[in-house]
């Protein structure tokens, strides 16, 4: 069993804990690379809110992308990822303005935000920059469609990638009716499948392998990426790649939360089950 150790700053922080809890309703609003130590408004508002230089210069080193649990390090794990970190729980620590825009340095606290899954909980109390449009009282309703961490995957047949090149990876499975007919038939619910289609695509993968270039350069070490068969239609075949047997490749092959491909048929040798 994991043990986590928590960094806590609550008891250094007590004025930015009397504010209001809030939720970030869209992933997108997270502003990132925006170094705070270097933008005087933002500064300037910390020390509004009655903070102390000690407290001050916890929330820099705590705004670091560096001490960020791994689901928030990068664009592509943001994005993987983009369906969950609505479910953060933070605290606005201070507004400032950046050209037109109002930002706000938001408190991600490590107690209160357990619940989300091991790439996206924090271990320390962390520092991040939102939008202030995209936040709002946790107490109001927060409608958004059922998520899904993705089908279940481990009574599906082994898979193995032998021919590495055959990926459709800007395939958009959304306009592919026998795919979505055929994962209708398999019985996953309509989260599963929009799971599936969402993280097919390139653009959703980790960062060594969302862009052509990039693939390209690792194209080899998709054969070692541990897979299974979800579903197979005319000449194509749907593969789950969970990110629980694929702890083992590099940090920027290794997927966030579980990715599919859709591959020719002729690529993948399938362990078939044994006929009863």
């Amino acid at each position: 069993m994991r043990t986590v150790l928590f960094a806590t700053l609550l008891p250094l922080c007590a004025p930015v804990m009397a504010q209001t809890q809030m939720k970030l309703t869209q992933a997108k609003a997270l502003v990132m690379d925006h170094p705070l130590a270097k933008d005087r408004p933002a500064m300037t508002a910390l020390q509004a809110q009655g903070l102390t230089q000690e407290q001050q210069d916890l929330v820099l080193r705590y705004s670091d992308a560096n001490l960020f649990p791994p689901g928030l390090r990068t664009d592509s794990a943001r994005q993987a990822n983009s369906a969950y970190i609505p479910n953060y729980t933070v605290f606005p620590v201070a507004h400032f303005m950046q050209d037109t825009t109002n930002l706000v340095i938001i408190m991600v606290p490590a107690q209160q935000n357990v619940h989300m899954p091991e790439d996206l909980r924090p271990v320390a109390d962390i520092y991040l920059i939102a939008q202030r449009w995209a936040l709002v009282d946790a107490k109001e309703p927060n409608p958004r469609p059922v998520i899904s961490r993705g089908p279940r995957w481990k009574d599906l047949p082994p898979a193995r990638i032998v021919r590495t090149d055959d990926l459709y990876a800007s395939y958009d499975l959304v306009d592919d009716e026998a795919a979505l007919a055929e994962m209708q038939r398999a019985g996953l619910p309509q989260a599963d499948i929009d799971a599936v289609v969402f993280r097919a695509h390139e653009r959703n993968w980790p960062e060594g392998i969302d862009r052509f270039e990039r693939r390209q350069a690792n194209l080899a070490s998709f054969a070692k990426y541990k897979a299974y068969r979800l579903v197979q239609w005319d000449n194509k075949v749907l593969l789950v790649i969970p990110v629980e047997k694929n702890k083992h490749m590099p940090i920027l092959l290794r997927p966030y939360v579980d990715i599919y491909f859709v591959y020719s048929k002729g690529a993948v040798s399938v362990k078939e089950p044994r006929k009863r």
